[in-house]
């Protein structure tokens, strides 16, 4: 576990402007207590929900009377189940000085050429009603699917709120996604509508995607337009591109901007698996329980005010872009950032921090890894004084990541570890502004959030690993998987290990201090002696060797039992040498335990990983065993895989 003394502790200023302190205050809670928060919030989740939709000032058509009905029910529960509301409607509500210049931007839009676009708040709304009439035009009704495939841009945030604002469904992936990557998706869902864009850019390459928008076009049946957003070129080159029209000139100049109220549980998104085990799974997602959740995350969680700057390096391939796109909804400008994050050095994002004057930074546990390596100090050469909150999240945060933020990015800088993921569309366990942040672990269950570890008995644990359950419905729970009209595939998903309990599958820790400690995913857990292992624990390890750049470890079953097999990517120039495999070994073992340390090491040229960034254990361990794997797509690099099934047997023995 990790030391008791805090790494980093609020200031009374940061409590008395803190939104949770207001929040808590008409509840008769006081800072720093946010464990009797918790535990109330959890007690009294429709009163809890209610006092979130007052205090976000949720806008609505109708709220109804009702906050829960069929609460002890999971699946099963239903909120708000009279509420009608609209999502775009809640993101684009005017804030204190709406009218005049003091109304917070709405985005600011960055690339790694240095281009920059602002987008104010009235000038958003207006480019969403025009586009909002075309797809209405078009025949687009609530509940028919719009999907984007779009880097992280303006027009990609201006997409989905239109489709949303017309009750409409929005799915997107990114463009380094390829052809039967993205139809394994959208292929499913049927859209009526697809906005792309010619190509995109990416460490100061150029990749044309035309042809392959135009053959993905081709092929889904139910669409009936392509708007095409330009990368590549001012004037996008529509031909060959089927029911192609360019994005800018689409739509009706000065309409008015309408919303559709939809009932609370309406579909707003559908977001995918990732795919790496078969076709990706397509998660159904909620207007209401996903602007809920989100709110309170945002506001409540993380100390977002109204103008605040918020970042998150991400695609629209992640959740995290749907997440980071609704603290719209809290007020803040939003800073979109499309290319390399290191492009030409590894500063670009900090310069970036600087200058837009960043109050919040997400970014992953890879690119803190990569930082470090690079020797980066922002600290030493940016003004960040502005940044209050630095948001890590998509593989486990290693303690030593702590220790680089508060010694090279900034020393008073909140480090907020947050987990969920694409099945819930939030956060179980995440930040807040009043407790203190431990090192390597995340600061404690969301509120409303009703989150244990059990052991393989469906017993709570503190202090030792188990799985990471929740006990109680929640609203941003998903709405179903698309064409799963019975639930089976959503009850076998989340129910079947515990019955009537949501089972996540992370392998994890329950702190002594209140907060978590997530150990990776429980179905790559290892199991060498019938001793389970979490893979971060070493990953923590071995990514900080300087010889090392990234690894993978897998289980490899050898008869009844099981050994760790770890394969390292090295660093360029570092040869691998008998030394080097000893250094390696004794370095887990001394720092662990014997059971931690892999029977084989062994040396890659890559690491597989989906295309938002996370390792794939269960494709190298298919491969180390003869298997294949099943959906090599939803790769960012399947070339990757070809060492591992070519690896020679002996190498393994």
């Amino acid at each position: 576990m990790t030391a008791a003394t805090p790494i980093w502790t609020p200031s009374a200023d940061r409590y008395a402007a803190a939104p949770l302190t207001h929040f808590a205050a008409d509840l008769g809670f006081n800072p720093p207590d946010y464990a009797s928060l918790w535990r109330w919030s959890t007690e009294q989740p429709a009163t809890f929900w209610q006092a979130v939709w007052d205090f976000c000032g949720v806008k609505a058509a109708k709220r109804g009377s009702a906050t829960v009905e069929n609460s002890d029910a999971m699946p099963g529960a239903r909120w708000f189940p009279d509420a009608e509301l609209n999502f775009a409607e809640n993101l684009l509500r005017e804030f204190p000085g709406s009218g005049d210049a003091s109304e917070p931007l709405a985005l600011i839009g960055c690339d790694e050429r240095g281009r920059r676009t602002e987008v104010s708040r009235p000038e958003l709304r207006r480019r969403v009603a025009q586009l909002a009439a075309g797809l209405r035009a078009e025949g687009v009704v609530a509940g028919d699917r719009v999907a984007g495939f779009l880097p992280n841009c303006v027009e990609a945030v201006i997409g989905m709120l239109a489709t949303t604002s017309l009750g409409a469904v929005w799915t997107s992936c990114s463009p380094d996604f390829g052809e039967a990557g993205v139809l394994d998706r959208f292929g499913q869902v049927a859209p009526k509508v697809l906005i792309a864009c010619d190509g995109y850019r990416y460490s100061g390459k150029a990749i044309d995607t035309r042809e392959r928008i135009g053959r993905i076009a081709s092929a889904i049946p139910s669409l009936r337009r392509l708007l095409i957003v330009p990368f590549l070129d001012e004037q996008p080159d529509l031909a060959g591109l089927p029911l192609a029209a360019a994005f800018a000139d689409y739509g009706t100049p000065g309409a008015a901007l309408q919303f559709a109220p939809v009932p609370f549980a309406a579909p707003l998104f559908v977001l995918y698996s990732s795919g790496t085990t078969g076709k990706p799974k397509c998660i159904v997602h909620g207007v209401g329980g996903t602007l809920l959740q989100h709110l309170k995350e945002h506001v409540l969680q993380s100390d977002i005010r109204v103008g605040d700057r918020l970042f998150f390096y991400t695609t629209c391939g992640w959740m995290m872009w749907n997440w980071f796109i609704s603290g719209l909804a809290a007020g803040a400008t939003l800073v979109l950032y499309d290319g390399s994050p290191f492009w030409r050095q590894p500063s670009v994002l900090w310069e970036l921090a600087e200058r837009e004057r960043m109050t919040h930074f997400g970014i992953s546990p890879k690119y803190l890894a990569a930082l470090a390596k690079s020797e980066t100090r922002p600290r030493d050469t940016h003004d960040l004084s502005a940044l209050r909150t630095i948001l890590s999240t998509g593989s486990p945060l290693a303690p030593e990541q702590y220790d680089y933020v508060h010694d090279a990015i900034k020393a008073d800088v909140q480090l907020a570890s947050i987990s969920g993921g694409t099945d819930i569309i939030s956060c179980f366990a995440l930040g807040n502004p009043w407790s203190p942040v431990y090192r390597g672990e995340l600061q404690g269950p969301g509120l409303g959030m009703a989150l244990e570890v059990w052991n393989d008995a469906g017993q709570r644990v503190h202090g030792e690993p188990g799985e990471l359950v929740c006990t109680l419905p929640f609203p941003s729970m998903p709405i179903g998987f698309w064409d799963d009209a019975d639930g089976a595939n959503y009850h076998k998903a989340y129910f079947q290990r515990f019955p009537g309990v949501w089972h996540h599958g992370d392998y994890a820790i329950a702190s002594t201090t209140g907060g978590y400690v997530i150990q990776g995913r429980s179905d790559t857990t290892l199991n060498p002696g019938g001793v389970r292992i979490g893979t971060a624990e070493i990953y923590r390890v071995v990514d900080a060797l300087p010889e090392v750049i990234e690894s993978v470890v897998v289980g490899q079953r050898v008869d009844d039992d099981e050994r760790v097999i770890l394969f390292v990517r090295l660093t360029d120039g570092v040869q691998w040498t008998p030394e080097l495999d000893k250094k390696i070994k004794n370095k887990i073992k001394t720092e662990l335990t014997p059971r931690h340390t892999p029977a084989k090491v062994i040396p890659c040229p890559e690491v597989p990983r989906t295309i938002s960034g996370k390792i794939t254990e269960l494709a190298v361990r298919a491969l180390i065993h003869g298997q294949p794997v099943k959906n090599a797509e939803a790769l960012a690099n399947p070339e990757s895989l070809e060492f591992f099934r070519n690896l020679p047997q002996e190498a393994l023995n």
